[in-house]
């Protein structure tokens, strides 16, 4: 089926979609940084289950490491025809007085910065082929923004607008461009949230659960697939409702 490069994919979300991915028939080409641990194990376990899987070391920030990123995974494993855009790093909270330019930059760093790179070093590939699909991951916090998080909100309304944007230029080329926005799905990164908190956002849900990693995963799938060749700039809340209010 083809080459899928989720970035951010050795541990949370990354990790279920590289692995729904890999079931679906796509040599995954799973991302992290040179000193994530994860990111070996993370590749392993494709393997483990007869997937097709190699492990990329790069910070898809740095413009040098992300034309080597894609470089190293057309020459392991073939040409990219999927990029699933789910990156991420720390993410503060801050009251609005306390957050300054440079903790805005340090988001659009990774929600617009890095697609765009990412975008640079595959286009011309996709292109060619006259194939291609983009799926980012975005959140519901660009619709419903808690309070301290003005700089990640900003740049995940940011990042919806590169994807209908992108979506617009490439569809004449072949090229689909969707992003999927998980409400809170508990991954590693939130096993300190409080349990209040978490039953104080699974009281606004209308399904009665929190979403799973797989739900997300499911989405991305079908966004990868060809049965979506006709979809693009579309963005699906995986929320079990709660956008509903």
């Amino acid at each position: 089926m083809g080459v899928a490069l989720v970035t951010g994919s050795s541990r949370g979300l990354g990790r279920v979609i590289a692995r729904r991915l890999a079931r679906d028939g796509f040599a995954v080409a799973v991302n992290g940084r040179d000193d994530d641990a994860d990111l070996k194990t993370a590749a392993e376990s494709i393997l483990a289950e007869g997937g097709r899987a190699a492990a990329f070391a790069a910070d898809v920030t740095d413009r040098r490491q992300v034309g080597e990123l894609v470089d190293a995974v057309t020459a392991v494993l073939g040409p990219i025809g999927v990029l699933v855009v789910n990156a991420t790093g720390p993410q503060p909270e801050a009251p609005l007085s306390s957050t300054g330019w440079p903790e805005h930059v340090a988001q659009l760093d990774f929600f617009v910065r890095s697609p765009v790179l990412l975008g640079h070093a595959v286009l011309p590939g996709m292109r060619a082929r006259g194939h291609g699909r983009i799926v980012h991951i975005d959140s519901e916090v660009a619709d419903r923004p808690p309070p301290g998080r003005s700089a990640y909100a900003t740049a995940k309304s940011a990042q919806v607008g590169l994807v209908r944007a992108w979506a617009r230029e490439l569809a004449p080329d072949g090229i689909t461009v969707n992003t999927v926005a998980p409400g809170f799905v508990p991954v590693e990164r939130h096993a300190e949230v409080p349990q209040a908190v978490r039953e104080a956002y699974l009281a606004g849900v209308p399904a009665g659960r929190l979403g799973t990693p797989e739900d997300v995963a499911a989405a991305v799938s079908f966004f990868a697939s060809e049965e979506s060749g006709f979809i693009t700039g579309q963005r699906l809340l995986v929320d079990g409702g709660r956008a509903l209010g």
